[in-house]
């Protein structure tokens, strides 16, 4: 007999709520043949509500050491109650992958994306440097109104 802790679900159309429980592996979900209720499980909470999850520590760790083995949703319980350590992501194949094609066509779109985010910091500095300038520009057109006025009193005075 394989034991396997696991969520049996209960509540109502749409609200549902769940009871940890252990059984034999070869059970229904919800047969009424449960061994021992070992915790709750309300979806219907927030994330960090305390109720969300509630566990029998001390029954869960006699169950798995007589070999009872947790489903993956109850293994990911036990590893945010500290009970167990999380299991390493394994390899992934390249079936999970994007084609090549859209590979290639993510990194053209990436690099136009990042030459447009270059001309945009481009054409603000130049604005930021245009911007400064004018402040420095007044004084030389001072310099620069004074000869302009002289040219046309010297072309009135040729004609």
């Amino acid at each position: 007999m394989a034991t396997v802790i696991r969520l049996a679900r209960y509540g109502a159309k749409k609200r549902p709520y769940y009871h940890v429980v252990v059984t034999d592996s070869r059970n229904a979900r919800n047969s009424g043949s449960i061994l021992e209720t070992v915790g709750k499980y309300n979806p219907m909470l927030a994330k960090d509500d305390d109720k969300r999850v509630i566990l029998d520590i001390e029954k869960i760790k006699s169950w798995m050491a007589k070999g009872a083995k947790p489903s993956d949703r109850v293994y990911k319980f036990l590893v945010k109650a500290g009970l167990v350590s999380a299991k390493p992501i394994p390899n992934q194949t390249k079936k999970n992958q994007p084609s090549e094609k859209t590979q290639m066509k993510a990194k053209d779109k990436a690099d136009k994306l990042a030459k447009i985010a270059e001309e945009k910091a481009a054409a603000e500095a130049a604005a930021k440097a245009a911007a400064e300038a004018p402040a420095e520009q007044p004084a030389s057109e001072e310099t620069a109104a004074p000869a302009t006025e002289e040219a046309p009193a010297a072309e009135a005075t040729a004609e």
